[in-house]
């Protein structure tokens, strides 16, 4: 019997290279218990139409931030027109992009937190307290890159002081940014398979936020609450919430819906197209309590990649 090759796509450029290396690291593991063959490829090292040389029949995406999940690399899997795994070029480009799926979810009744956008364009003499008052936004804010995971670049604001500040910082690296509402309460966040919402977890961070030291260094580590500590409507509630922000989005795979929960209200913050698979990620975990184990998940995953392209 001729087994399945699978290539995992890993590592890249972005800065989230580390926590690529760790999802596939795992997911490796989990593949060749599985029964697949499974093949490392890193494109920091080689050109991604290598792969055609390879001959996979599937291509496992264990790549995070730019290029990994924006519909970059997406579309050069659709060209070499080989199955992959997770979301698809249109579906990536836009959730990765804050500010296009903020749209998005207001348009379609989906509470965010009040926000502006700021362009390179427009980052000389930007003025931010007008913008401020002109949203409705009352401080803490928050201030990120437009296009960016893992809470990289992410800082809260007390003041319009702080925020100008931390907009120096970030401007010289990111071409795009997001200033919006700090929501408080609760950390909600969903995991997503095939359009079904499996689970809620709550996350009390250590820190001041689920911030990258919060999701990645076990010195750090977060009270994850499995199921999520709220009333039984509002925990399904959350679910259909997650669950219309797929299909707005026209997700696949699975996905990780990030959201606040405050006097009553969720609001949705992000969605993940590719969320970790690490052993402190997520998704893993809130699969795990409906009693599906990571290899069956990075084999329904596979499976998904298979039937869907």
């Amino acid at each position: 019997m001729i087994k399945k090759k699978i290539v995992v796509i890993q590592g890249g450029t972005s800065r989230e290279r580390e926590i690529s290396l760790k999802t596939a690291k795992f997911c490796i593991k989990a593949i060749k218990k599985i029964g697949y063959k499974a093949v490392k490829f890193d494109p920091k090292f080689l050109s991604i139409f290598d792969i055609k040389k390879i001959n996979p029949d599937i291509i496992f995406n264990a790549l995070h931030g730019r290029d990994g999940e924006d519909g970059n690399i997406q579309s050069y899997f659709e060209y070499l027109r080989i199955p992959y795994t997770h979301s698809g070029v249109l579906s990536s480009t836009i959730a990765m992009n804050k500010h296009f799926s903020k749209q998005l979810f207001r348009n379609s009744n989906l509470k965010t937190p009040n926000y502006f956008y700021i362009d390179e364009k427009n980052y000389l003499n930007f003025d931010f307290s007008k913008e401020v008052k002109k949203n409705k936004i009352k401080f803490p804010v928050v201030i990120k890159p437009n296009k960016e995971g893992s809470s990289i670049g992410v800082k809260i604001c007390k003041n319009i002081k702080t925020l100008k500040k931390e907009f120096n910082n970030l401007k010289n690296s990111y071409e795009s940014i997001i200033v919006e509402r700090f929501i408080p309460g609760q950390e909600i966040q969903v995991a997503v398979l095939g359009g079904k919402a499996i689970g809620a977890i709550e996350l009390r961070p250590k820190r001041k936020f689920y911030d990258y030291d919060a999701k990645y260094k076990k010195s750090s580590r977060t009270e994850h609450i499995m199921p999520a500590n709220i009333p039984y409507k509002k925990y399904k509630e959350v679910l259909k919430i997650s669950e219309r922000a797929y299909k707005i989005l026209g997700c696949k795979g699975v996905v990780r819906c990030d959201f606040r929960f405050y006097k009553g209200i969720f609001f949705i913050l992000e969605l993940n197209t590719q969320p970790g698979m690490t052993d402190l990620s997520l998704v893993p975990e809130i699969a795990k309590y409906v009693k599906i184990p990571f290899i069956k998940l990075v084999k329904w995953i596979i499976n998904d990649a298979s039937i869907n392209r």
